[in-house]
């Protein structure tokens, strides 16, 4: 890791509200609406409305408990399975599909969802159409082989994943390791998307600095290459936002198949 001071996600944690209400509000200071919930909606949207992207089970492991980029997606797979590394996450996020006091505000993303629908008028369905499809949240393990074992997952059409990997990666050879475990969770012909940070060392949620595995996108190129995908599309979005809190460069989008 780049740094001693900064806290390792899997063994330390964090705040996970902290978390959401830093980078994923709608309070007026919050910075990142263009990076972190924009564009990452905006690319999801426009890969799943091409119909290639579908199936029976998309399986999402994203660090936090943030849900908007599962919103679009709902509407292609019949359930959807979440899998988050501390128990905390999984709290806040039952706390919300359960419509309990105190979940999280996601109100605000319903209006960058009527920019995207056609027919804005099935935004209102938006909400509980997530809630419905996703029938569970598991735990995992990432030092595992099998990062849900016990717990045998059935094989996924399609595997989403944010920002997890850069966070529960000490460098880049752990990097690798990690997604040919995040691999081993989708069919052979599966779809695998990734958002993720470029060239970030850190983010501060709290008083926490979370240590992030810097990379480029010239490094996750080649490691999709080299793991038998085919890029189908892959999206840099600059860094608009101005703010110390994360010192990442820009946001990256990919989704690749792998070859039968």
């Amino acid at each position: 890791m780049d740094s001693s001071s900064h806290k390792f996600y899997p063994e330390h944690g964090f705040d996970s509200r902290e978390h959401l209400e830093t980078y994923f509000s709608n309070r007026p200071d919050m910075a990142f609406g263009e990076d972190s919930l924009k564009f990452p909606m905006e690319c999801l949207h426009r890969v799943f409305s091409e119909g290639h992207i579908k199936g029976d089970l998309l399986i999402d492991i994203s660090v936090g408990s943030f849900i908007h980029h599962l919103y679009t997606a709902s509407g292609f797979f019949k359930q959807i399975l979440v899998l988050k590394c501390s128990e905390q996450c999984i709290m806040e996020l039952n706390r919300w599909i359960n419509t309990r006091t105190g979940a999280f505000n996601w109100s605000h993303i319903m209006a960058y969802m009527k920019c995207l629908e056609v027919n804005s008028d099935l935004c209102q369905d938006k909400d509980m159409a997530l809630k419905t499809a996703i029938t569970k949240t598991v735990k995992c393990n990432i030092d595992k082989e099998n990062i849900t074992d016990p717990e045998v997952l059935p094989p996924a059409d399609c595997v989403i994943s944010v920002c997890m990997l850069e966070t529960i990666s000490k460098d880049q050879a752990d990097y690798i390791k990690n997604l040919r475990n995040f691999i081993k969770l989708l069919k052979p012909e599966g779809y695998l998307i990734l958002v993720g940070s470029l060239n970030t060392t850190y983010a501060m949620i709290g008083q926490d600095k979370i240590h992030f595995c810097k990379y480029d996108e010239n490094f996750v190129r080649k490691v999709f290459t080299n793991e038998g995908f085919i890029i189908d599309h892959c999206a840099v979005h600059k860094r608009t936002s101005v703010s110390d809190l994360c010192d990442y460069e820009a946001i990256l989008f990919i989704a690749a198949h792998r070859e039968c």
